[in-house]
């Protein structure tokens, strides 16, 4: 169980990450806003577990592996880059050297440059439409170490069920940090991407 209880830390983490930032910016998550994003959350990575395990029994182990550790550092990456992209908006913006028009992007956009933007009413409280809009959009990392880590054995029911219960955990521990993340403007998203990168070499190397 311990891969099990590895990877769901691992998919937890963006969940963490997402509520610091909510909790810095004063927006509640109520407890059915939680459910719905630890169910999605688990859901996507039990689907792409059992997807991962299909392809591991058609293609070679060792193609598996490779294309694991490929998927999973890209992801990384591309999570560190995003972190850094919006550092770079942000700086930009207050400086007055880009204007940004928040009501005439798309959502992706939206959220991929602020985790608050789900909440589209701005009613200070996530709502489980706009969770389940958050969850949508942070699913790349979860169906990407899914599908990463399938030929490992690794059981997706259990899976499953520490995923949820770690986002929870991590909902919890994200709304206390975000207290004192309060008015800072610091980005630490690119957390989520080295997590990623580590955890990829651990399952290449183990």
């Amino acid at each position: 169980m311990a891969q099990e209880l590895i990877l769901a830390v691992i998919v937890s983490f963006d969940t963490f990450l997402a509520s610091v930032a909510y909790r810095a910016g004063k927006i509640r998550i109520p407890i059915l806003s939680a459910v719905v994003i630890c169910f999605l959350s688990s859901l996507f990575l039990a689907v792409s577990l059992i997807f991962s395990d299909f392809l591991s029994r058609i293609i070679p182990i060792g193609v598996c592996e490779i294309a694991g550790f490929i998927i999973l550092t890209s992801i990384g990456i591309i999570t560190m880059l995003k972190s850094f992209f919006r550092a770079l908006v942000r700086r930009l913006s207050q400086r007055g050297e880009l204007s940004l028009r928040p009501k005439s992007s798309g959502i992706v956009i939206k959220l991929y440059l602020d985790d608050t933007a789900a909440d589209f009413d701005c009613s200070k409280t996530l709502s489980a439409q706009e969770a389940a809009a958050l969850a949508l959009a942070g699913s790349l990392d979860s169906v990407a170490t899914g599908l990463s880590c399938g030929y490992n054995e690794i059981n997706p029911a259990i899976s499953a069920v520490f995923a949820f219960i770690a986002g929870f955990a991590a909902i919890i521990l994200g709304g206390l940090a975000g207290k004192r993340a309060a008015g800072t403007n610091h980005d630490f998203s690119w957390l989520g991407g080295a997590a990623l990168i580590a955890f990829a070499v651990y399952e290449f190397i183990r």
